[in-house]
C-alpha cells in the first residue's frame, strides 16, 4: 500500500476529489436527460437521523394505487462523493416501471463522516420511510432498499441492522456491484481486463477515508463478504445481487451472494457480461437494458396478494 492509505492523506484527497471531480461527473453524464420517457415528479424532503439530517428526493409513479410500495435507493461514490443525482435515471426508471415510491438518499460522506456514521444514518431514513409511510403517501409494508456500488454495500448493512434489531421488515434488499470485502486491499482484487475502472489508489483513498482504522474494516456493516463476519445471517432480508464481469468488486459481491444463498434470502445472483464498475454511469444502452430487470425485481417483491375468494 502507498501513502494514500494513510487516512490523514486519503482524507486531504477525497477532499480534493469532492471539490473537483462531483461536478464534473455531473456535467459529463447529464442524468436529468437521460431515459426522457420516464419524466419524473419529484419532492423533496429532509428525514431526522441519529448523525445529521438527511435530504431525500422522493420520486412519485404515475400508478392508480392509492397507497404505492416504496424502494429506498441509496447512490455510489466510494463513500466519498456525493452525488444523488446521479442516480436519478435509476429512480425515475423505478418509480415508473415498478409502480413505487422511490426515495434517493443524499446521505453522508467520508471524511467529514467515518464509519459507522454512514450505515447508522442510512438505517435511520429506511426505519423512518417504514414508519412514516401513511403521512407521505406510500405503503411501508411494502418497503424495498438497494444502491450501486457504496450504496449497495448500504444497503446490505441497513438488512443487516434490520435482522438485528427485528425491524423494519424490508421485502427486497438490491445490490448493484457493491464493495463487500474492505479486509483486502484494493490493489490485491483482479479483473478480467487490463485497466479496469476501479484503480487501486481509488480503493485505499476511499476505504482509509471512510474507514481509517483498518481493523474495523472487519465489521459486519463494513466486510460481509469478509472471513472475519461468520455469524448466521438466517432471516436477511431476500436479496438480488448484480455485479460487473470486469469488476474488481465482481468476486465479493459473488461470495456475498453465495452466503445469501446458504441462508436462504437470495431470490437471484446476476453477472452482467462485458462491462465494469459503474458501467451504467457512461453506457446508456446497458443501463436501459438492466434498469427494467431491477424494477422488475422490486415490483415482484412489492406486488399486493390476491385476495383469497371464499
Amino acid at each position: 500500500m502507498s501513502i494514500l492509505s494513510r487516512p490523514k492523506v486519503a482524507a486531504t484527497v477525497a477532499k480534493v476529489l469532492q471539490g473537483a471531480a462531483g461536478a464534473a461527473m455531473e456535467r459529463a453524464i447529464k442524468p436529468r436527460e437521460r431515459f426522457p420517457e420516464y419524466p419524473g415528479r419529484t419532492e423533496e424532503l429532509t428525514v431526522p437521523t441519529s448523525v445529521v439530517p438527511a435530504g431525500v428526493t422522493v420520486y412519485r409513479p404515475e400508478s392508480s394505487d392509492p397507497l404505492p410500495a416504496v424502494h429506498v435507493n441509496f447512490h455510489g461514490g466510494g463513500y466519498v462523493m456525493r452525488g444523488a443525482v446521479l442516480d436519478d435515471p435509476l429512480c425515475r426508471t423505478i418509480a415508473a416501471l415498478a409502480g413505487v415510491v422511490v426515495v434517493n438518499v443524499d446521505y453522508v460522506v467520508a471524511p467529514q463522516h467515518h464509519f459507522p456514521d454512514l450505515p447508522h444514518q442510512a438505517y435511520d431514513v429506511v426505519a423512518w420511510v417504514a414508519a412514516n409511510g401513511a403521512e407521505h403517501g406510500w405503503d411501508a409494508s411494502r418497503l424495498t432498499i438497494g444502491g450501486q456500488s457504496a450504496g449497495g454495500a448500504l444497503a446490505a448493512a441497513v438488512a443487516r441492522l434490520a435482522l438485528e434489531n427485528g425491524t423494519p421488515a424490508i421485502a427486497l434488499q438490491v445490490l448493484h456491484y457493491p464493495p463487500l470485502d474492505l479486509t483486502v486491499p484494493a490493489g490485491t482484487k483482479h479483473s478480467t481486463i487490463a485497466k479496469p475502472a476501479l484503480k487501486p489508489w481509488m480503493g485505499e483513498v476511499f476505504d482509509s477515508a471512510y474507514v481509517p482504522d483498518a481493523a474495523q474494516r472487519n465489521d459486519r456493516l463494513v466486510s460481509p463478504a469478509g472471513s472475519a463476519d461468520t455469524a448466521d445471517i438466517t432471516g436477511i432480508a431476500p436479496a438480488v445481487v448484480l455485479t460487473a464481469e470486469h469488476d474488481i468488486l465482481r468476486a465479493e459481491g459473488e461470495r456475498y451472494a453465495e452466503r445469501l444463498r446458504a441462508a436462504g434470502a437470495l431470490v437471484e445472483y446476476v453477472e452482467i457480461a462485458g462491462v465494469d464498475h459503474g458501467y451504467d454511469a457512461q453506457d446508456v444502452e446497458r443501463a436501459r437494458e438492466v434498469y427494467p430487470k431491477i424494477a422488475a425485481f422490486i415490483a415482484a417483491a412489492t406486488k399486493k396478494a390476491t385476495p383469497q375468494k371464499g
